[in-house]
């Protein structure tokens, strides 16, 4: 499938947004939701130029709905976004010539799946470590709703794999630097070699075989640009939750 680049538009996308993210998109998502859906577009902007990846929470062991995801969806639900479920149920009628129904076929009931973040006709899902089965639920799923009328367009948020690679190595590496010889460990905090899991890059192999069909879908990939800028610390630890 071809791929547009509304985003790179100054009057769809801010620059202060545009230069922080990797994106990807199909069937003009960005000018899309820019033009039908104007104040969910302006959500996602808004958290899009309000986050930042800090490494005291992104460096750190966390699956599907760690605090990256958690971070991103918070902002989400502080601008009446939220987690949904969409299913669809569609019925057929035979009519005959006199616009008689001679036949009701049974009804055709699709159930879906809870989308992260849903408001007017706009899903987002934060995909950052989960399995990277769900770009394929996801993509497919925006498919069949575009198709049925109710989404206008998908967008989903991930990581660019290989420029957070880099990133995380450096970061481990000046943290280390501060530390006594006999302290310094050479594994990074978290898995960044795993192929198990969404990315910025498996999404765009999905988006070239045309997995959305001509749904608009934007992909939004947090790289070393989305970086807050702030050294790796060590992470700190609840008091309350330990009963100190």
């Amino acid at each position: 499938m071809y791929t547009t680049s509304t985003y790179d538009n100054p009057l769809v996308m801010p620059p202060s947004v545009r230069e922080r993210y990797e994106f990807l998109e199909t069937s003009s998502a960005c000018a899309v939701m820019h033009a039908v859906c104007p104040a969910e577009w302006a959500d996602i902007l808004s958290v899009l130029d309000a986050y930042a990846l800090d490494p005291a929470t992104w460096m750190k062991p966390g699956g599907n709905r760690g605090d990256v995801a958690k971070e991103i969806d918070s902002l989400f639900e502080k601008r009446d976004w939220h987690e949904r479920r969409l299913d669809i149920e569609t019925y057929g009628y035979l009519v005959d010539g006199k616009g008689v129904r001679t036949h009701i076929f049974e009804p055709l009931f699709q159930e879906g799946y809870l989308v992260d973040n849903f408001k007017g006709r706009i899903a987002v899902d934060v995909e950052w470590n989960a399995k990277d089965g769900n770009l394929d639920r996801d993509m497919t799923a925006y498919r069949t709703w575009h198709g049925s009328g109710v989404l206008t367009a998908g967008v989903i948020i991930t990581k660019h794999q290989q420029s957070l690679k880099s990133l995380v190595r450096r970061l481990w590496d000046q943290w280390n630097a501060t530390l006594p010889p006999d302290e310094r460990n050479n594994k990074l905090p978290i898995d960044m070699g795993t192929s198990t899991t969404t990315n910025f890059e498996k999404a765009g192999l999905r988006v070239r075989r045309g997995v959305m069909g001509t749904c608009p879908l934007l992909i939004v990939g947090l790289s070393e640009k989305s970086w807050s800028g702030e050294p790796y610390r060590t992470p700190t630890v609840d008091s309350s939750a330990s009963g100190a």
